[in-house]
C-alpha cells in the first residue's frame, strides 16, 4: 500500500489508523530518514488510541514505554545503538511478548537479532508532504495489511 501524506496532521491521521487495526499487538518496524516523520506517526497512533501525554523519540532512551487500558505498548529508537547484541542486554525479547505492540525505528540496526517485523512501513520525504508506503512481513502482517486498505 502506498499514500500520500500531505502534512504532519495527515501523518498523525495515518499514525491512528494505522493504530486501529493493531489492536491485538505486533511487531512494526519504521523505516525513513532522519525527519521523515516515523515519530509523528507514532505520535498519530498513540493519539489515536487514547494516549493524551507527551510523545517523545526515543533517540536517547532507546525505549519509551506506553500503558493504554492494561496495554503495553513500546517504542524503540536503534539509531543510536553500536551494536545489535545491546537488544539482548536489554530484554528485548520481553518487550517483544505476543500481547505488545512494539514500534522499532532504524530496525536495521537491530536485524540480527529482531524477528521479522508484521509490518514494515516506509516514510519518505516528498514536499510539501510525506509518502508512505506500507508492505506485510509475517503472515499476520498481511491480515492486518488487508484491514489497512480497507
Amino acid at each position: 500500500m502506498m499514500k500520500r501524506l500531505a502534512d504532519e496532521a495527515a501523518t498523525e491521521a495515518f499514525g491512528a489508523r494505522l493504530g486501529g487495526v493493531l489492536s491485538g499487538g505486533g511487531l512494526v518496524f519504521l523505516h525513513g530518514q532522519l525527519g521523515a516523520g516515523k515519530t509523528t506517526l507514532v505520535r498519530g497512533l498513540l493519539r489515536g488510541l487514547g494516549w493524551a501525554g507527551a510523545v517523545k523519540s526515543p533517540t536517547f532512551t532507546l525505549v519509551e514505554a506506553y500503558e493504554l487500558a492494561g496495554r503495553h505498548i513500546y517504542h524503540f529508537d536503534l539509531y543510536r545503538l553500536s551494536d545489535a547484541e545491546e537488544l539482548e542486554w536489554m530484554g528485548i525479547r520481553d518487550y517483544l511478548a505476543a500481547e505488545a505492540l512494539c514500534l522499532v525505528e532504524w530496525a536495521e540496526r537491530g536485524e540480527t537479532v529482531l524477528p521479522p517485523a508484521d509490518l514494515i512501513v516506509q516514510l519518505e520525504m516528498c514536499p510539501p508532504g510525506r509518502l508512505v508506503r506500507v508492505q506485510a512481513g509475517s503472515t499476520r502482517g498481511n491480515a492486518l495489511l488487508e484491514l489497512l486498505e480497507k
